[in-house]
């Protein structure tokens, strides 16, 4: 009989929960602990971990916790196990300069949930996600090509990148939009003093762009102080965007606005996705009508007419509290698939994505 596969997760919040619950999914034995005793009781009595404590002999270690506890819980883990230890935090430049043994990596998967603690533990939160490992000049090839292996095993898709670099992107990708989204917030809360229907009419684009600014204050107070250098200069190149825009409406410089506004359109239509040429692809935008199951409608409908779906999403339209779904397709079977809806009652329409 085979040996289950062994495991520890050290914190076990949203993501040391999930973590715990996919590794145990595929048949892995898991330990947990967290600072919170209560909480490690309550991770086995969920099952979502085997036992509580560490296994010394462990094949891996996930340390889960806030940030600025992530070096001092790294360096535990390394002297109480025998196994790989990895980090699961944001931010990456710190901990990775002070860790130096050859068994760590450092990482940081990208998902999350609107749920907090063990409540939105999720076996496939990592499912399709990106998790970036950042290895350096002490990281071991075995133990960066088993950690690799694991990640990947979690169904996430494995990126590599320095831990000065991983700061950099995601202080712009992740963090300078958290922050964004809670100074509009507080703008959106100083005008409703003044207008009463405001956050009433707050939906839609709004609700999705603010969405974050629901993350826990203390978590993104740490994040400040780790990534601070990288935060601070992408918020000071967003702020120049910014006042480059205010000049543009101020002036009436139609033209260089609708540049602007042309630009940030193609990039976003261009963001990275599974698909492999986009140059090949059309957007077809479709409102969503107002009954239930109409957005799996298109993608039975894809099914019925051999339309292969590259990527899919619902947004909302700005104006009015409707779904939108995103569909990148095929150029070649743009008008059979632009018929079908049609004749299904949807209203589409299509723009090739270059």
């Amino acid at each position: 009989m085979t040996e289950p596969r062994t495991a520890n997760v050290i914190g076990l919040g949203l993501i040391g929960g999930s973590i715990a619950a996919a590794l145990r999914a595929r048949k892995w034995r898991v330990a947990g602990v967290d600072d919170d005793e209560a909480v490690s009781e309550s991770a086995k009595d969920r099952e979502l971990i085997d036992s509580v404590g560490l296994d010394p002999a462990a094949t891996i270690t996930f340390v889960a916790v806030p940030v600025l506890r992530g070096t001092d819980a790294v360096r535990d883990a390394l002297r109480e196990t025998t196994g790989i230890v990895t980090d699961v935090g944001s931010v990456k430049g710190p901990i990775c300069a002070a860790i130096t043994d050859s068994r760590f990596v450092g990482g940081h998967p990208m998902a999350g949930s609107e749920r907090n603690g063990l409540d939105g533990a999720d076996a496939n939160l990592f499912d399709g996600a990106i998790w970036v490992l950042t290895p350096d000049d002490d990281a071991d090839d075995l133990v960066f090509a088993r950690l690799t292996a694991i990640v990947s095993e979690l169904g996430a898709e494995v990126l590599a990148l320095t831990p000065d670099r991983h700061d950099d992107v995601v202080s712009v990708i992740s963090h300078v939009p958290h922050l964004t989204a809670a100074s509009l917030m507080g703008l959106a809360a100083d005008r409703s003093i003044e207008h009463a229907a405001l956050l009433r009419l707050a939906a839609g684009g709004f609700r999705d762009m603010t969405r974050v600014a629901s993350g826990r204050p203390d978590i993104w107070l740490d994040i400040c102080e780790e990534n601070r250098t990288a935060i601070v200069s992408s918020l000071t190149h967003l702020i120049d965007e910014l006042t480059e825009v205010r000049t543009e409406i101020d002036e009436g410089k139609r033209s260089e606005l609708r540049d602007r506004l042309d630009r940030a359109r193609h990039e976003r239509a261009n963001l990275p996705s599974r698909v492999v040429h986009p140059e090949n692809l059309a957007e077809v935008r479709i409102p969503i009508p107002d009954r239930a199951g109409a957005a799996a409608e298109v993608f039975v409908l894809a099914a019925d007419l051999s339309v292969n779906i590259a990527n899919f999403e619902v947004v909302h339209a700005a104006e009015r509290n409707l779904g939108v779904a995103v569909v990148l397709i095929d150029q070649a079977h743009v008008e059979v698939f632009r018929g079908g809806l049609i004749a299904r009652g949807f209203r589409p329409s299509v723009q090739a994505l270059t």
